[in-house]
């Protein structure tokens, strides 16, 4: 006969219930992630300032000196090229010689810088002559006095007479003549660029005046 065997022998020991956990030992909520330190503003806000204004002196400074250049530059090459076209005529277109009076100044050309002048010469013959307008003492223009027969400077009062000689104030010799011929047709021609003193003989020559 089998031998009994002892009380429970062979039989599974039942678990035991899981103990729960202290009060003290639940899990405290959950810490909100800390924020990231914000990034400090102070030198970055500063440099930005010192950046943009040496950044415009700097701007302001190139674009001042590229201008200054660039003006040289346009001067030289002015230079380069005389200012032909800017530049008066010297050759004029007077009119006929029937246009003139004897004994009468006209101021029609006085803006060009000459008179054309009718009178009678020391030979008594009868021309016609291109006077200039420029005084020969400081270089002031004379007018012409129709009364006193006359052509009188208002700066430091020199006189010339109708044939251009002076004769009184400080002016020390008579006024220039220009250059001046007729063309076939009878009209008038005047040429600034060429003058004529009587001090030193040039009224003789025969481009210092017209005969009628």
């Amino acid at each position: 006969m089998a031998e009994p065997t002892s009380a429970g022998a062979g039989v599974a020991e039942a678990p035991k219930p899981a103990t729960p956990p202290p009060a003290a030992a639940k899990l405290a909520p959950a810490k909100p992630a800390a924020k990231p330190a914000a990034k400090a503003t102070g030198p970055t806000r500063r440099i930005f300032i010192i950046s943009s204004f040496f950044g415009s002196w700097f701007a302001t400074a190139w674009t001042t000196f590229t201008l200054s250049m660039i003006a040289m530059l346009l001067g030289t090459v002015r230079f380069l090229f005389p200012n032909v076209l800017s530049e008066p005529p010297s050759v004029y277109k007077a009119g006929s010689v029937t246009d003139y009076e004897e004994d009468k100044v006209d101021d029609k050309y006085k803006e060009f810088g000459f008179w054309v002048i009718r009178h009678k010469d020391d030979r008594n013959r009868d021309i016609i002559y291109a006077l200039s307008t420029v005084c020969t003492h400081l270089g002031c223009n004379p007018n012409w006095l129709d009364a006193d027969k006359k052509f009188k400077c208002p700066c430091h009062g020199s006189g010339f007479r109708i044939s251009g000689v002076n004769f009184e104030g400080p002016a020390p010799r008579p006024l220039e003549r220009h250059a001046i011929r007729k063309t076939d047709d009878g009209g008038i021609v005047v040429d600034k660029s060429r003058k004529f003193q009587k001090e030193i003989g040039q009224w003789d020559d025969p481009d210092s005046y017209v005969l009628m």
